[in-house]
């Protein structure tokens, strides 16, 4: 199950015979990649290139030791067929054992099956969650040459009609190379949002973990896609700049993001471990990790920075605050009462968020006001000795390490 995704539940009363169609079905596959962003966790995977073209940012393992690939447009087509195949199965079953006005629960009821192959279970939890969306996989789709990614795109749509949504990941520096005609032609053959990766806005930082681009390639970029009329989600990195240049980092981030004024800025705050390359920065004592209650406080300078008319999200697991978000300017004055709101505990009640949020037991600021959670969270403080700021942080570490 990947991150930001929940599991349908099995429905009740649902069985299917041990029929040669079920065991047909479960023979169909297709290709696809590691990831996709907590907001695609429902989409239809459908994997158009493997890996990342640039592959060196210091902070991200997820290709590290991968090559590149422009996956064939014919593979590509035959891995939408093969979803379709599965889709149709799916529905033939249902019908055959006498719930075709159930598909759904059909679907939720393959997902739950041990025996399914994920491109069966991934399919079933599409169709679960209405199949609605699709998301071309993997770094940097967009890389692709246009009249490809046109067909792609083309015959995703025309094979699953009832897509209304589909999303791609893109380098800012890839599409400032793309141009205003070629953006809009994608647009046009039924691309609607791209997932942009910024990071930071701020070059110093840029040029410190090695994104290979610039601030400016960020604004040509962004401004490329928004004019194409696809929606854009754009990435801030939270701690990215260290206790060093957290300051320059969040200015220049959101003079960045103002410019673009992308649809949505979503937070995903730094998170490393020793298999990044950045890691050995933080040895060397080069870089230094800001702690939670810092992070909090620079994603308030941030906030009261942005003037931008889209949806701030914090719909990651590695953010502590999930509810610093909504919809701007009318929210920004509440998400940054919330941050104030936060730092402005004693710090008691911040570790014991901190620990509860991590643990998976708290979600919100307002879960500390449910008497059982809060024990619960404090009985187990007591238990270990985690009542400093020391040691509740090694505590998390070790949690947050599971993250990743």
């Amino acid at each position: 199950m990947g991150k930001g995704q929940i599991s349908p539940p099995a429905p009740a009363g649902i069985t299917i015979m041990d029929c040669m169609d079920w065991k047909e079905l479960n023979k169909l596959r297709f290709e696809t990649g590691p990831i996709r962003p907590p907001s695609e966790a429902y989409s239809l995977l459908i994997r158009a290139t493997r890996n990342c073209p640039w592959n060196r940012c210091e902070f991200c393992h997820t290709y590290k030791g991968e090559k590149f690939e422009l996956r064939p447009v014919e593979d590509v087509i035959k891995d939408i067929e093969q979803a379709k195949r599965i889709t149709d199965g799916i529905k033939e079953i249902a019908f055959l054992n006498g719930y075709a006005g159930r598909v759904r629960d059909m679907a939720a009821y393959v997902y739950n099956q041990v025996s399914v192959n994920d491109s069966v279970r991934q399919v079933a939890l599409w169709q679960y969650a209405g199949g609605r969306s699709a998301f071309l996989q993997d770094a940097n789709t967009i890389i692709m040459r246009t009249p490809d990614l046109i067909r792609l795109v083309t015959m995703l749509k025309k094979t699953f009609p009832e897509i209304d949504r589909i999303t791609s990941y893109c380098r800012s520096k890839t599409a400032a190379k793309k141009t205003p005609d070629e953006m809009k032609q994608i647009h046009e053959a039924g691309l609607t949002r791209i997932h942009v990766g910024m990071e930071s806005g701020c070059d110093a930082v840029l040029q410190l973990v090695n994104k290979g681009m610039t601030s400016e390639d960020h604004i040509k970029g962004g401004r490329n896609i928004k004019e194409a009329g696809i929606e854009l989600s754009e990435y801030y990195m939270p701690g990215l700049g260290g206790r060093k240049l957290w300051q320059e980092h969040v200015a220049e981030s959101a003079r960045v993001l103002n410019a673009i004024n992308p649809d949505f800025i979503r937070l995903r705050t730094l998170m490393l471990n020793e298999s990044l390359d950045m890691w050995a920065r933080v040895q060397s004592g080069e870089f230094e990790m800001m702690d939670e209650d810092e992070i909090i406080k620079e994603i308030g300078e941030f906030i009261s920075r942005l003037d931008f008319t889209g949806v701030l999200k914090s719909d990651h697991i590695l953010n502590l605050l999930p509810e610093l978000e909504g919809r701007f300017p009318e929210s920004k004055q509440a998400c940054l009462d919330t941050v104030n709101r936060y730092l402005n505990m004693p710090l008691k009640e911040r570790l014991n968020f901190r620990l509860g949020r991590r643990a998976g037991i708290y979600e919100r600021l307002n879960d500390l006001y449910d008497a059982d959670k809060y024990y619960r969270v404090d009985e187990a403080m007591c238990k270990v000795g985690a009542y400093t700021t020391e040691k509740v942080d090694e505590l998390i570490e070790g949690i947050k390490q599971r993250f990743i």
